[in-house]
Parts: C-alpha cells; sequence; structure tokens
C-alpha cells in the first residue's frame, strides 16, 4: 500500500458544519502583504494561492483581511467591504479552490496595533508604551464591531470563499480584549476573564447569523501570549470551554504575539512543535477539531500528532514559503522534511522580511532573495509598504478617520 493511502495526513477531515477538507494539511494565516495597496487583490497574489492550492494541501487561510480600511495591519492587507473589486475576489477565491483546495478568510482588525502611517490605532484600552500608542475603542464602537465581522464573513460567502477563520490570536484586537496587559476597561468588556471574552463571544454569534449553519466558522486562538502578565495557558482552557457551546468548526491553536519587542514563535528555536501538550488539553475540554500551528518541520512530527490525536489538522506556515508542493510530497512519501535557510545573527525584522519576500517570489515565479543579504531584503520589503501606503492614504475611503 503506498504511503498516500496510508499516511493519517491523506485522511480527510468533515467539520461539525459538514463541509469536508480533502486532508489533514492547512496554510495557515500568514501576512502575505500582497494586496494593491488599496485592499484589493492583485493578479500575484492569484496566483499565489493557486499555487498552493496545486500543492496539495486541503486548506489555506489568507491573512488578515480587514472589514474596513480603518484598522489595518499592512498597506497590503485585503479589505473586503462593499467597495471592494468584486471580480477580484472572486478570481481569488476561484483559484485557492483549484484541486477541490478550500480557501478561507481570515477576519482581522489590528486594534492597537494598526498600521500608524494609514490608521488611528486604538485597541481595549489607551496606551502609552515604547513602541506601542493608542486610544481606546468607546463603548459604542465595540458594539458595532460584531456586525462589522458579520458583513464581512457575508461577504466572502457571498464570493464564493470556502470559509472564514476570525483572527483571536498574536495580538490582533480580539486577543487584545482577552489580554490584561491590553485590556484595561472598567466596563462590561474588562475586568474578568468572562468580561474579556465577551466581544470574541459576539462576533462569533454575529458571524454565524450571518453566514448560516452551512458555511465553516473557525477561529484562530492562542494559547499564550508569551508575555508576562498576558493571556495565559490556563485562561486559555476556559476560553476554549466556552467555544465548546459554540457552532464553530475549527480552533486553530497558535501562539506568541507581535507586542514591540515580543519574539514570535516562528522566532523560536527547538525542533518540534510548539503548542501540542496545549492542544491535548484542550481536547479534554472541546470535541471541536483542532487545527496546530507552528514548529512542525517533518513529516514524522505532523503524522504524529494526527495519530495521538492531539491535532485534527496541521497547520503549515514557512514550511509552505520554502516548499510550496510540501503537502504532496509528504502525502506520497517523497520527501521528510522542507530545507529551511540558516541564518546567522539576523538583523531584527530580518527573517519575517525574508519570508515575506519570499511568499512574493513564488508569487512571481522568481528565485529565492539572497538569505545573506537580510539588510537589503529588508530595505525592499520597506519600500514595499512605504509605496503602498501612498496608494493607501491616497484611496478616499481609506484616509483615517479623525
Amino acid at each position: 500500500m503506498s504511503k498516500a493511502q496510508t499516511s493519517p495526513l491523506a485522511h480527510p477531515l468533515t467539520l461539525p458544519c459538514g463541509v469536508t477538507l480533502k486532508n489533514r494539511i492547512a496554510k495557515s494565516a500568514m501576512s502575505d502583504s500582497l494586496g494593491d495597496g488599496a485592499g484589493n487583490p492583485t493578479d500575484d497574489q492569484i496566483r499565489l494561492y493557486e499555487r498552493w492550492a496545486k500543492g496539495g494541501l486541503a486548506l489555506s487561510i489568507i491573512g488578515e483581511v480587514q472589514g474596513s480600511p480603518h484598522f489595518a495591519e499592512k498597506p497590503g492587507n485585503l479589505i473586503l467591504d462593499g467597495h471592494s473589486d468584486r471580480g477580484l475576489f472572486e478570481r481569488l477565491a476561484k483559484a485557492g479552490a483549484t484541486g477541490n483546495a478550500q480557501l478561507w478568510l481570515q477576519l482581522g482588525h489590528a486594534g492597537a496595533m494598526a498600521d500608524a502611517p494609514i490608521s488611528t490605532p486604538k485597541g481595549p484600552s489607551t496606551l502609552d508604551l515604547p513602541g506601542l500608542t493608542c486610544g481606546a475603542l468607546s463603548l459604542d464602537e465595540i458594539r458595532a464591531l460584531p456586525s462589522e465581522f458579520a458583513r464581512t464573513a457575508s461577504l466572502a460567502k457571498q464570493h464564493e470563499f470556502g470559509g472564514v477563520e476570525i483572527h483571536a490570536a498574536h495580538g490582533f484586537l480580539l486577543n487584545q480584549f482577552l489580554s490584561p496587559l491590553f485590556n484595561r476597561r472598567q466596563d462590561a468588556y474588562g475586568g474578568s476573564l468572562q468580561n474579556r471574552m465577551r466581544l470574541l463571544l459576539e462576533v462569533i454569534a454575529a458571524v454565524r447569523k450571518a453566514v448560516g449553519p452551512a458555511f465553516p466558522v473557525g477561529i484562530k486562538l492562542n494559547a499564550t501570549d508569551q508575555l508576562e502578565g498576558g493571556f495565559s495557558e490556563a485562561e486559555s482552557i476556559e476560553v476554549i470551554a466556552a467555544l465548546d457551546q459554540l457552532k464553530i468548526d475549527l480552533i486553530d491553536i497558535s501562539g506568541g504575539t507581535y507586542f514591540p519587542g515580543a519574539a514570535s514563535s516562528s522566532d523560536r528555536s527547538g525542533s518540534g512543535p510548539y503548542f501540542l501538550d496545549f492542544a491535548g488539553l484542550a481536547r479534554t475540554k472541546t470535541d471541536i477539531p483542532l487545527m496546530v500551528t507552528g514548529g512542525f518541520k517533518t513529516r514524522a512530527q505532523a503524522e504524529d500528532a494526527i495519530i495521538k490525536g492531539k491535532a485534527d489538522l496541521i497547520g503549515l506556515a514557512r514550511a509552505l514559503v520554502v516548499d510550496p508542493e510540501l503537502p504532496s510530497f509528504w502525502m506520497s512519501g517523497q520527501r521528510d522534511e522542507p530545507q529551511f535557510p540558516r541564518f546567522k545573527s539576523p538583523p531584527e525584522g530580518g527573517v519575517t522580511a525574508w519570508y515575506t519576500m519570499q511568499i512574493t517570489q513564488h508569487a512571481k515565479g522568481d528565485a529565492a532573495p539572497a538569505s545573506n543579504d537580510l539588510e537589503a531584503v529588508i530595505a525592499e520589503y520597506e519600500g514595499r509598504d512605504a509605496a503602498r501606503r501612498q496608494i493607501w492614504t491616497s484611496t478616499p475611503r481609506q484616509r483615517p478617520p479623525t
């Protein structure tokens, strides 16, 4: 019997809503930064998600799609609202579904982490910290958020995407509400964990009502923020127990935050997956399928996680940047691990810039950027952001509100 027939990675997964994923490999959301600066997909981005789909994965999740232009993480983010180019979004949805793959949109709001040159950052509470300054959302602004997420999800369904993932990880807005470091509110949305998770639960309920019972709705949740005094594993387990009472199709477990100066999970050293032990704890609290993202470097690690029941779906990010066809090779037994570049004493932000620009190279069909010249890669990455900021702020609907 061939590896493709026997590998647990090749087994389909049926979600609670009834949709079946063809295997157990997903591309987790990354900020590919390939939007055109006006919030619409580009030809490069459409080619990229088609290439990943052809590589054999079951699911791709496209990172940080905004419901409005006012709290974007990057000027390359997509915006899906009533002003979006429907034709381009539908082309993207079709390309990402090549070969019976699924393409989901990750519904995002950067909140306090919004890109200051193109927004007015606001989070749960006013903060004035080194590298991070933001205002506080008003109660009316908070109460409007579930409807905004729901509108974006409804448009994703209309434009024929396969599903949506609500982003509540990595220091973005819904994670900020969960975290006592960001959330110092004294009202119904702050204080106790029950209050801090209130907005997340309201968003999930609004999204589900908007898309109906048969459309996949996932959530990305931190196991921990990896910050002292932040959102902890014990709190995350309590949130998962609450999610178990809702109509969620997938819990994507990750961790870490883009809080200034904090190390991201993807910059960890080590040879194994980061959050499998936590996923084992989560499994005792929910029967919702679990996707575990972060640190999978070999086929054996991925298969073992499925066999032991700690994960139902394996989330890959950087592995699919260096090897877009990896799912097909893993399921056929032709490859054991991708070849990651090695960086000696990289400058701050250099590794992230390299991977982001490598995504761009795949989209264009070009060769990889030189791994020994990260300063040049950073300059190219920052230059592209600067050019897209000019487009963003010159587009009337995208100017920061006063």
